[in-house]
């Protein structure tokens, strides 16, 4: 078998070294194809096997053959295992998106990315009402009627219900279950879960059937604010309002109430904000708690009392930045936010 073996093993060598020298899965595949065919190095001495008379030789000649193509397989497989890592690490690296925070392109630094003009009002309110006391909670966006009509003084049929353009979810019975449209119900759900006395803020996203223009969106945020405790008057709410007004616009800015109509609060007002130049702009509405409504969050009226009220974020931000379009804000035109560090 010494003729045999020596050529088995000069076979499989070459073919080894080959398969090192493959830069493509097609080319490994044509390789293996090439050495184990019946003109192939190996393929054409396990083809010679019928002409070893001696039965012993020829099983070990067999036993070697096998052997190899064996070893040929592993090697292929392995040699594909890299090029396949090889074109994953190739294709990742020309899908690659830089992500870091902060990066340095030619000793100038590379532009950061920033939250949504919408998220920084947000956060601003947030931190502002922290600072005056409040705590921050949330509800659920998916509302039921009750939350977010029946609870705030507004049962079936009531015509307040008309102010809201509503979007309602496929649920039996129909009707029942809704997007919210305004964070009130998570009043009453503060009320429910929350021992008095109570004072919170809550923004959120809500939902609208309005057709988008200049000033409304579909879905747009909100942020309400609630103090519930004993002996809450409406100079209480002047106060609060006319405190926050002066922390998040400034000193040299104020506000006033004006007379208005919820179905969840009595009295109920609008608050307008005075800018330096003079001139006054709506900003939201606020009211005292009905006794219906503080009842519907599981506290006795009769002992608690409150204010709550409320305004848009978009709007809010639309004002602080001059934003002449509500739209523009949602376009991801980066023409756009590239102005607004």
């Amino acid at each position: 078998m010494g003729t045999q073996s020596s050529d088995i093993s000069a076979a499989l060598n070459e073919a080894l070294a080959a398969l090192e020298s493959a830069d493509t899965p097609e080319g490994v595949r044509s390789l293996v194809s090439q050495v184990t065919g019946k003109k192939g190095s190996l393929g054409s001495l396990k083809s010679s096997l019928g002409s070893v008379v001696d039965v012993e030789e020829r099983k070990k000649v067999g036993a070697a053959i096998n052997e190899a193509l064996s070893r040929l397989a592993e090697a292929a497989d392995a040699r594909l295992t890299v090029l396949s890592n090889a074109e994953l690490l190739r294709v990742i690296g020309a899908d690659r998106v830089d992500v870091t925070e902060r990066a340095l392109k030619s000793d100038v630094a590379a532009r950061l990315g920033r939250t949504h003009l919408v998220t920084q009002a947000t956060e601003r309110l947030e931190d502002v009402f922290i600072g005056l006391g409040f705590q921050i909670a949330e509800g659920p966006e998916v509302e039921s009627d009750f939350y977010n009509f029946e609870a705030l003084n507004m049962p079936p049929s009531h015509p307040a219900r008309s102010m809201w353009d509503t979007l309602f979810v496929d649920q039996d019975p129909q009707g029942s279950v809704l997007l919210r449209t305004h964070t009130s119900p998570v009043q009453i759900r503060v009320m429910q879960e929350w021992p008095p006395p109570i004072y919170a803020i809550m923004p959120g996203r809500v939902f609208r059937r309005d057709t988008p223009d200049a000033t409304h969106m579909p879905v747009f945020h909100q942020i309400e604010g609630m103090v519930i405790d004993r002996n809450i008057t409406f100079a209480d709410l002047a106060g609060t309002i006319e405190a926050f007004t002066k922390a998040f616009f400034g000193s040299a800015f104020t506000s006033r109430l004006r007379p208005s109509y919820f179905p969840f609060t009595e009295p109920s007002a609008e608050f307008d904000i005075r800018r330096p130049d003079g001139s006054w702009i709506e900003l939201g509405g606020c009211g005292m708690m009905h006794p219906r409504v503080i009842r519907a969050g599981g506290l006795d009226p009769d002992e608690w009392s409150g204010f709550a009220f409320g305004f848009g974020i978009d709007r809010m931000a639309k004002e602080r930045h001059g934003v002449a379009d509500l739209r523009d804000m949602y376009s991801n035109d980066v023409r756009f936010l590239e102005q607004f560090p």
